[in-house]
């Protein structure tokens, strides 16, 4: 049966809140235990500032929250400046499933003249119900 009430039903996730980013680093890891099925998870990125700059991001899980490792086929195509107004909007899906407990974005930085995208990744999914 589908529900009629999906919104109630779908949980966000924010792996990298709207920011301004200036630097390469690793996101907070979050706990995925109460999800079940597979995430969608969407990248905004607008380049703003440098000489040929690129932003990767990439999708990392742990069991511990400490040791990460790459889940495969969970990287965005790189963001490069394109010459274009419009931002970058791309989406992958990540079977929880399958990932171990915690997730995180991995966020990488290239380019010169001090490169800046203004980036948003968040996913959304749906809560197990426990009983």
């Amino acid at each position: 049966m589908i529900s009629q009430n999906l919104g109630q039903e779908l949980q966000t996730l924010a792996f990298i809140p709207m920011a301004d980013i200036t630097a390469s680093g690793n996101g907070t890891g979050i706990d995925t235990t109460d999800f079940v099925g597979s995430i969608a998870i969407a990248l905004s990125a607008k380049n703003v500032a440098g000489t040929t700059p690129t932003l990767d991001v990439k999708i990392q899980d742990s069991a511990d929250n400490s040791t990460f490792a790459d889940i495969t086929s969970a990287a965005f195509t790189q963001v490069t400046d394109a010459g274009t107004k419009l931002a970058t909007l791309e989406k992958i899906v990540v079977n929880i499933d399958a990932a171990r407990r915690y997730l995180r974005a991995v966020k990488t930085i290239g380019g010169t003249s001090s490169p800046e995208f203004l980036v948003s990744c968040t996913a959304v999914g749906v809560k197990q119900y426990r009983t």
